[in-house]
């Protein structure tokens, strides 16, 4: 049974534990290949187990195509966001979507007691959504249907 509230935790306990992340001094070259490679979007990019920043497909598409920058002497750092806006596993799915409609993104990292636990992206958080309310349409037709046999 769904509770009320569905939080990023529960979309946290569903995903892939795996979080892919890259160093402020590689490449862009390699942190593109990796998502690539993993079909990700974004990557959390660390310095010292520590979040600095985040580098999304469209970071590489306006700081460094649009730039006429390469992507071999181009490092993470120099075009990945470094304000990074992040949720907390007890926050709940609407208002991350809120969050993520907001500030246009569609990656989320997920902060708890100062580390990165998670990147939920905005496809999860539509995900989630939809499974809530299909979950309310069916315990309303079961109620209905209840209420109609007496």
């Amino acid at each position: 049974m769904k509770d009320a509230m569905t939080t990023v935790q529960d979309i946290v306990n569903n995903k892939n534990q795996e979080i892919w992340s890259i160093s402020p001094e590689s490449t862009v070259f390699d942190a593109i290949k990796l998502m690539d490679d993993k079909e990700i979007g974004a990557l959390a990019v660390m310095h010292e187990n520590k979040l600095v920043g985040i580098l999304s497909e469209r970071d590489y598409a306006r700081k460094v195509i649009l730039k006429g920058r390469t992507s071999n002497d181009t490092r993470v750092g120099d075009i990945m966001t470094r304000e990074v806006i992040f949720t907390r596993p007890d926050r709940g799915i609407k208002e991350c979507m809120a969050i993520m409609t907001t500030h246009r993104i569609r990656h989320l990292p997920v902060i708890d007691n100062g580390q990165l636990v998670s990147m939920i992206s905005l496809g999860d958080v539509v995900k989630e959504i939809i499974s809530d309310q299909e979950y309310q349409i069916e315990h309303l037709q079961h109620y209905v249907a209840w209420e109609e046999s007496y």
